[in-house]
């Protein structure tokens, strides 16, 4: 009865990792021998890990990331010229917190956005906040955001988060307005958060598809320089599993 009762106080006051580790050990006959002090440490050790958990989840689901993705999954085997060295060095953060770039280019389908992604949600298990746009998606919102009132609170989000995730970058020209709406985002993560920058475009193109050359160089300025380079090649990831299916 007394058990019942100090169940129910630990989900009344949201310890439910407390609360399920409590009902293993009552359950079990491993603890008995246990001292309180061992006990309750694992109840305390069980709370943390549940929160730390929780947490990470949020994290990931903020940054709308593939559950698929994660740096333990990346396919080496798949000849597109990833060096498992430079990826390794990326795994530890901290380029993250050296606010450094990580640029990845590359014909469609060598898995540009899955590394991305990867590198986000390596971030995410080590404590940091990440956010994920398409670029022509990004404008899009933002477009919207002014109109009704979210503006500065998407680009207050835009700017915090720790691993900003660019995806699609050159796809479409940019707008007059789209070059100055990403220096103003560059400006506000300046010394404040990471780029994870995607491309079919190589980088030596990128000026020209800013498309105003006072504006690129100002861009450019605050994304390429001591940037890590993935510079990826080779044939479709996914025109070789479909094949492998055959």
């Amino acid at each position: 009865m007394i058990s019942n009762v100090t169940l129910d106080k630990l989900r009344e006051l949201r310890l439910q990792g407390m609360s399920q580790a409590l009902e293993e050990q009552l359950a079990g006959d491993d603890f008995a021998e246990m001292t309180f002090e061992e006990r309750f440490g694992l109840l305390v050790d069980r709370e943390t890990t549940y929160r730390d958990n929780r947490r990470l989840q949020t994290r990931i689901k903020k940054a709308k990331l593939s559950p698929m993705a994660c740096m333990e999954d990346v396919n080496y085997r798949h000849r597109r010229g990833l060096d498992r060295s430079v990826m390794k060095t990326l795994g530890t953060c901290q380029w993250i917190r050296e606010r450094l770039h990580v640029l990845i280019t590359g014909p469609t389908g060598v898995g540009k956005t899955f590394l991305a992604q990867a590198l986000a949600h390596r971030a995410c298990v080590n404590g940091f906040s990440a956010l994920q746009y398409r670029v022509p998606r990004l404008f899009r919102d933002l477009a919207v955001a002014r109109g009704d009132g979210r503006y500065p609170r998407l680009m207050n989000a835009i700017a915090k988060a720790s691993v900003l995730i660019l995806d699609d970058w050159g796809l479409a020209p940019l707008e007059d307005n789209d070059r100055l709406e990403l220096l103003e985002i560059l400006e506000e993560r300046q010394g404040r958060g990471s780029l994870v920058v995607t491309s079919q475009l190589p980088v030596g193109k990128w000026h020209d598809a800013v498309g105003n050359a006072t504006l690129a160089d100002a861009i450019l300025d605050r994304i390429v320089h001591g940037a890590y380079r993935l510079e990826l090649d080779g044939e479709s990831m996914r025109k070789a599993n479909a094949g492998s299916k055959k």
